[in-house]
């Protein structure tokens, strides 16, 4: 079996063309809710709009040394990560003003770090090293 280039077939960027949309930043804050039927309206807004959801910013709340409220942190860090799958964003980015416990809340944060990762987005935490 042999291959041979098709000599009319352009490379797939080629292919690519601009779209005049806007890329944004969402503030975590600012939404209502992470149901997918909510999702997807607010994806819908955006498009109407021509506006692309690029980056969720999302303020944590560590303040406490609870492992009870920093787990709770984290579950609401990682349904934050789906709601920006769901909507296409290319970033989560997090801060962290106040941890009470580094210790407590560097492990709970990696784990959202790799939930980011496999979804194909970039998890950016600042006011906290990770490494």
């Amino acid at each position: 079996m042999s291959v041979h280039p098709a000599p009319d077939v352009e490379a797939p960027i080629d292919r690519c063309r601009p779209a005049d949309v806007t890329p944004v930043r969402l503030e975590a804050d600012a939404l209502e809710s992470t149901a997918p039927d909510y999702l997807r309206e607010l994806k819908g807004e955006f498009a109407g709009e021509g506006l692309s959801p690029a980056e969720l910013a999302v303020e944590a709340r560590f303040e406490a040394d609870c492992s009870l409220r920093t787990q709770s942190e984290a579950d609401r860090l990682r349904e934050l990560v789906r709601a920006g799958t769901f909507l296409g964003v290319d970033r989560v980015t997090v801060s962290c003003d106040s941890v009470a416990n580094p210790e407590k809340v560097r492990p709970a944060l990696e784990a959202c770090a790799e939930r980011a990762d496999r979804e194909g987005i970039a998890f950016e935490v600042d006011g906290l090293d990770l490494a």
